[in-house]
């Protein structure tokens, strides 16, 4: 995805969405030019898979309007994503479901506001990496909604991916890998961060990397605990300073 200007707000699922129909047509369109089926096993086959399953879950983001319109918005995407559909067809339902996405569905689902979230949105935005923001509008529209043991793991998510891109960025990730090329769970990646020569965290990132893991682990894993409001808002600062810290470690900031 493309990086958006300093200071912008993050895109919206529709703005999302429409940037992934603009995508798949060019992608069939490539296809098409090498001679090559979206039906089969290949490249663009795979990426539109993809394409689809990323638009999918999109969909499923945005607050519905009325059945007629949920359905016909659907059908749209059905047509632009699916293998099968021919070169026309495909055309003509990206320029039905963008204009629709334009004006029907354009504010279905704002972004959450910033203040309702533990983590700012437009910094992750500058980071460039579209799934960082995926992540971190599924924490704070869980933190809005008041579900806070999902904040909390989506939060737990949030802080490995900025910690594994920090090792990646550093060209260290085999350090943060089991023998079998996976990569280590949370605690053992906090562990691992906390001793690795290549940077120099700060104070307050030190002490604050443990209580955020230790949330996220209660809310994932607790059989008896259920996170309180009062538990996330007291992590807020440190949900700040933990991740933009590693995110400049991945020179992502």
């Amino acid at each position: 995805m493309a990086r958006r200007p300093k200071g912008q707000p993050p895109a919206s699922p529709t703005e999302e969405l429409a940037a992934l129909v603009a995508r798949a047509v060019e992608l069939a369109k490539t296809a098409r030019r090498n001679h090559v089926s979206l039906s089969g096993a290949n490249y663009y086959a795979n990426k539109l898979v993809e394409l689809r399953a990323d638009a999918t879950n999109l969909y499923r983001e945005l607050t519905p309007l009325t059945p007629g319109d949920s359905s016909a918005l659907g059908e749209m995407i059905e047509r632009v994503f699916a293998p099968s559909t021919t070169p026309t067809a495909r055309a003509e339902a990206a320029r039905d479901l963008t204009f629709s996405l334009r004006t029907t569905w354009r504010s279905a689902n704002p972004p959450p506001r910033e203040d309702d979230g533990l983590f700012p949105l437009s910094i992750l935005s500058q980071a460039g990496r579209g799934y960082l923001v995926t992540v971190g509008r599924q924490m704070n529209g869980c933190f809005s909604q008041g579900w806070y043991d999902a904040s909390a793991v989506m939060m737990r998510r949030l802080l490995e991916v900025a910690i594994i891109e920090a090792f990646e960025a550093k060209g260290i990730a085999s350090k943060i890998k089991a023998p079998n090329g996976d990569y280590l769970h949370l605690s053992d990646l906090i562990s691992r961060a906390l001793n690795e020569s290549s940077w120099s965290l700060s104070r307050n990132c030190k002490k604050a990397l443990p209580a955020l893991g230790d949330a996220g682990h209660n809310s994932a894993h607790g059989r008896y605990y259920h996170a309180r409001r009062e538990d996330l808002e007291g992590l807020r600062s440190d949900c700040r300073i933990v991740l933009e810290e590693f995110l400049h470690h991945a020179k992502l900031l």
